[in-house]
This record gives C-alpha cells, sequence and structure tokens, in this order.
C-alpha cells in the first residue's frame, strides 16, 4: 500500500532558477523623489479666499460679476472708434431733418392762421364793405353804401347810391389768377386823388391799388396819361 501511494504522487522537476535572470523584471535606478501635493482647498468653504476673489473682481472694470471677461475686451477697438466717428455725422443728420420738418409744420401753420383771420373778417367769398358820401344822389343821412367782392376770382364792385338798390350799379375789376387767389381780400378807400374835389375810389388787392375816378355820376377807371396822387 504505501508503494503505491509513492506511485501516485506528482513528480517536480528541480530547475536552477539563479542561472534564469530573465523569469525577473527589473527596474531601473531613478533619482526622482516623491513629493506629497499639497491638499486643495474649496474655495468656496473659505471665507478669506471668497472676499480676496471679490475685491479683485470689483477693481478690474473689465471682468464682470461671474469672473467671465468684459464684452468691452471682446469688442474690436476699430469698432467702437468707428462708431464713435460716426455718431456726430448720425445726430447732426436728425437734427437738420427735425429742423426741416418743424419749419415745414410752422410755415403750413402760419398760412392756415392767415387764412382763419380772413374767414373771420371777410368770410367766403371775400367781401368788404363801406358807406361814404360821394354826390351820387346821397347824403350823410343816406350815405351811397359799397360792396367789393372777390367772387371766383373776379373783383366785383357794387355801388348803391344813397343806399337805394334800385339804381345799383356794378363796375367790373380785374380777374386774379394763380393758386388761391379766389381767398384774396379786397378791401377800398374813399379819396380824391385827382383834385378836382369829387372823392374817388381806390381797390387794395394785396400790393396792387386800382383807382376808378369820380365824374359825378358814376365812377370810371382810371384813362392812360392821367395823374393822380395816391
Amino acid at each position: 500500500m504505501e508503494v503505491a501511494k509513492a506511485k501516485k504522487q506528482p513528480q517536480f522537476a528541480e530547475y536552477d532558477v539563479g542561472d534564469n535572470d530573465d523569469l525577473y523584471t527589473t527596474r531601473s535606478h531613478s533619482s526622482a523623489r516623491r513629493y506629497r501635493q499639497p491638499i486643495e482647498h474649496d474655495t468656496r468653504d473659505d471665507p478669506l479666499l471668497q472676499s480676496s476673489v471679490i475685491q479683485r473682481r470689483r477693481s478690474n472694470p473689465l471682468v464682470n460679476a461671474n469672473g467671465s471677461p468684459s464684452r468691452a475686451l471682446t469688442a474690436p477697438v476699430a469698432e467702437v472708434e468707428h462708431k464713435q466717428r460716426h455718431f456726430p455725422l448720425m445726430a447732426i443728420l436728425i437734427g437738420m431733418v427735425v429742423m426741416a420738418l418743424l419749419a415745414v409744420a410752422l410755415s403750413s401753420f402760419t398760412s392756415w392762421w392767415h387764412i382763419h383771420q380772413d374767414d373771420m373778417q371777410y368770410g367766403r367769398p371775400r367781401t368788404f364793405q363801406l358807406d361814404a358820401v360821394v354826390g351820387h344822389n346821397d347824403s350823410a343821412t343816406n350815405p351811397t353804401h359799397f360792396i367789393f367782392m372777390n367772387l371766383n376770382r373776379h373783383i366785383e364792385i357794387i355801388e348803391l347810391p344813397g343806399s337805394d338798390s334800385a339804381h345799383a350799379r356794378i363796375y367790373p375789376g380785374p380777374i386774379l389768377f394763380g393758386d388761391g387767389q379766389d381767398l384774396t381780400p379786397v378791401t377800398a378807400e374813399i379819396r380824391d386823388v385827382n383834385g378836382d374835389g369829387k372823392p374817388d375810389l381806390i381797390i387794395h388787392i394785396q400790393d396792387q391799388q386800382l383807382v376808378f375816378i369820380n365824374d359825378g355820376t358814376q365812377f370810371r377807371p382810371l384813362r392812360s396819361g392821367e395823374h393822380v396822387n395816391i
């Protein structure tokens, strides 16, 4: 029994380990030294570090509150100079446009106000009236009544001797041309302009004057060559 058991045991070969250097891994000698890494601190938990970071951010105008660079750093210098150079030009152009609009508005308002004043004083059509003693069957108690009218650019002069419409006379005047001339007022005055002692009729249309001479019974247009003192 003992002989059988001895046969069952495995046979190990004997090797000379000392002769096989390839079975071991060797490291080359190094002069490097190991240093311990410094312990990292979380700045969020350190109030001293937080206060110093906040102070640096406040003192630096080019850094935002979140620590990112300000947009002023990212904007090109050429673009900033371009905007600064064109800003006065745009301001001047806008000012000129505003002044032009104000001038147009002021002109329109002035024209409207002038027409409104004429509407209140002369009405439509433009009409002017006066009474005067001219020696045509009239008297101080019954003066002659005159009506001066701009009727669709046609100047009409109506005389009522002694305020009697049965003897009314109509003297045609000039025709006005141009835009808005139908709203031009017509006024008149009674005055002796030729020195014969009879009151004559002077009509005013803007900067023009028309003279009608009194011949004792009615009025006639001024003839060429007649000298009058207006």
